[in-house]
């Protein structure tokens, strides 16, 4: 008991310094994301250098990656809505709520992953002719999926339930799901694409085999004594209403990844349109590229949630507002510092994937459109991971929703035909989302949030 008290003293995140508070969950937060990235990430890497048909065999995972997200959005909307309410709970004084809470989510996390398996295998190859396979790409597409789908499930519990470790502020912890899974797809990818000779289906295999390794360290800690709250058998118990609640926060998270999905799609159909399948493998390294650099700021934010929920649930109002200035300072620093090394080194980043000369000189005028205003993606992340950490669902998801369904999908399908741009009409349409959305969603929040604040100190 005395163990477990000076646990939850250090866990009290009201007490110290804001910033160091941060820092301390965010930056192994910030690591676990980088590597979590490696697990597909890894698989285009060793993919893209096979012999003779490697780009091929690139561009098949990246018509694939799509669908993988969109799956993987349903166990960031248990995850990132069920953590944050855990937070409030136990800044609140609920730990008895903030069990069911976690329990909860772990019920709805199995339903789900049980039903994507199966809709997955029912429709997965019409979704891919969809989302602009072609017929030299169908086939690696396809295989890669009909790997991955069969251990969906681990891959949403190790993705769901992390949050619930990092939310306790084992952040460390936290941090060595994603490292344990991803060094040892590490391990086995070269041995099954290559040693083996199984390819695509190969990196499919070791991916959920090492989510697996990572499910199972997850729900072993949440169920173990170290854990401040615990999945207890009384907390599994379903409650509709609070899976609602649940789902309704983690709706932000999952309308995040959903409509990145959503754009990638008809990214991809359009390039499939105007520039065939070597347009496509390009944007399928440069989607590659933006999901390690889009990572730590990812991280970084989503780091900061259970500071600054704990410290709302708590009341402790002016922490709040300390919490957000150092948020979006740090967000900001970072998010330059990434578009100076895009910018500089675009054709180094590009040869990691693939060195053929082709995709190199599309590649790289490509990823310099897509990126050249990355640096608004800061007010983007801060303001919608700032509206989650304080419960404000319908904010975070409609800023979701604002950047790339009612902005970047029309983009898509318009600017093309403007000026006949074309190719670059579909590219010019990320970094005009990323200033016009980034600053609606944070000079929002500053005013909704900010507001709030006030009007609670004086009450």
């Amino acid at each position: 008991m005395p163990q477990e008290h000076a646990v939850q003293e250090k866990n009290d995140f009201t007490k110290g310094d804001m910033k160091g508070d941060i820092l301390r969950l965010a930056l192994p937060m910030i690591m676990a994301q980088l590597v979590n990235v490696l697990y597909n990430i890894v698989d285009r890497v060793y993919l893209g250098h096979m012999e003779g048909d490697g780009r091929l065999a690139l561009t098949g995972v990246g018509v694939a990656f799509p669908l993988i997200t969109i799956i993987n959005a349903f166990a960031n909307l248990c995850g990132s809505g069920g953590a944050p309410l855990c937070s409030i709970e136990r800044g609140r004084g609920n730990p008895g709520r903030a069990e069911e809470i976690m329990g909860n989510a772990l019920v709805l996390l199995l339903i789900l992953g049980a039903a994507l398996t199966a809709a997955g295998y029912l429709f997965k190859t019409p979704l891919l002719w969809l989302f602009g396979a072609s017929e030299q790409t169908i086939a690696y597409a396809d295989g890669y999926l009909q790997i991955y789908l069969a251990g969906n499930v681990f891959v949403m519990l190790g993705l769901g339930m992390n949050p619930f470790i990092q939310s306790q502020g084992f952040a460390k912890t936290g941090m060595f799901t994603v490292v344990i899974g991803a060094v040892l797809n590490l391990i086995l990818d070269p041995i099954f694409i290559y040693g083996f000779g199984w390819g695509v289906e190969g990196a499919a295999l070791a991916t959920i085999l090492s989510q697996m390794v990572s499910a199972v360290w997850v729900l072993a800690f949440l169920c173990g004594k170290k854990a401040i709250l615990r999945l207890r058998p009384a907390a599994l118990k379903p409650q509709l209403k609070l899976m609602g609640q649940i789902l309704s926060l983690g709706l932000s998270g999952f309308t995040q990844s959903v409509t990145n999905s959503v754009v990638q799609i008809f990214c991809n159909a359009s390039l499939q349109f105007y520039g065939g399948d070597l347009y496509v493998g390009a944007m399928t390294v440069i989607y590659s590229i933006r999901e390690v650099v889009q990572m730590p700021l990812q991280g970084f934010t989503q780091g900061a949630q259970p500071v600054l929920g704990y410290n709302y649930g708590a009341k402790q109002y002016g922490r709040v507002r300390e919490g957000i200035r150092f948020v979006t300072v740090m967000a900001l620093a970072f998010a330059s510092a990434v578009w100076l090394v895009l910018m500089l080194f675009p054709g180094q980043l590009i040869r990691l994937f693939n060195g053929e000369e082709e995709l190199l000189e599309v590649g790289i005028v490509s990823l310099r459109i897509h990126f050249v205003l990355f640096i608004f993606m800061a007010f983007q992340y801060a303001g919608q991971n700032i509206f989650v950490s304080l419960g404000k669902a319908k904010q975070a998801v409609f800023f979701s929703l604002f950047r790339k369904v009612i902005l970047g999908v029309p983009l898509i399908l318009l600017l093309p035909h403007l000026w006949n741009m074309g190719i670059y009409g579909v590219l010019a349409s990320e970094p005009v989302t990323n200033i016009v959305g980034g600053l609606a969603c944070y000079l929002t929040m500053l005013h909704v949030v900010g507001r709030e604040l006030r009007a609670k100190e004086k009450a």
